[in-house]
């Protein structure tokens, strides 16, 4: 399976406020690449935010703008990649508010929600939250709300549940944005 885990945190209650990314890149179900970037949201910091994910405006000073940062990123948002979130919902449209924030194109790119895919094959769990699925499935998830950590567990989920379930059965989750 060849795919991207993605995960994003905010600065604010605004989606178009992302103030870190984390990319990691898999390749026939191996993880081979990652990426990782602060981002400067060009707006104030929700101390709601910052207690989650412990980034700070002082931390994004001198960090690239979403601007500057999406040219490094954007091959990964392609109709023919497929992407994968923790509760993509959010994170694909951090990806689209950001981009129509900043007046920039908006791509069509394939994803797949691994909170809706583990809630298909496992049922059973308490709830379907990152840190309980990767939990459950052995998957260690150190520094929770970390955009790499999350991203990395994200990709793991994924590659484990292609591994027990198959591709095929994954193939209804992935939706267009």
């Amino acid at each position: 399976m060849n795919f991207i885990a993605m995960d994003y945190e905010t600065a604010a209650g605004q989606r178009a406020s992302a103030c870190s990314v984390a990319i990691v890149v898999v390749r026939s179900s191996k993880v081979v690449d990652s990426f990782y970037s602060l981002i400067n949201p060009e707006v104030p910091f929700s101390p709601y935010n910052t207690r989650i994910h412990h980034i700070t405006a002082d931390m994004v000073q001198g960090a690239p703008t979403w601007p500057q940062l999406w040219p490094h990123i954007q091959t990964f948002f392609t109709r023919q990649q497929l992407v994968a979130a923790h509760n993509a919902p959010f994170d694909v449209s951090v990806v689209r508010k950001s981009l129509e924030r900043y007046h920039m194109p908006v791509p069509t790119f394939q994803y797949i929600d691994t909170v809706k895919t583990s809630k298909q094959f496992y049922p059973q769990l308490i709830n379907h939250k990152l840190d309980t699925v990767s939990d459950a499935l052995h998957i260690t998830l150190n520094n929770h709300h970390n955009a790499l950590a999350d991203s990395y567990a994200c990709a793991r989920i994924l590659i484990e549940e292609e591994q027990q379930f198959s591709a095929e059965r994954l193939k209804p989750f992935i939706k267009l944005a």
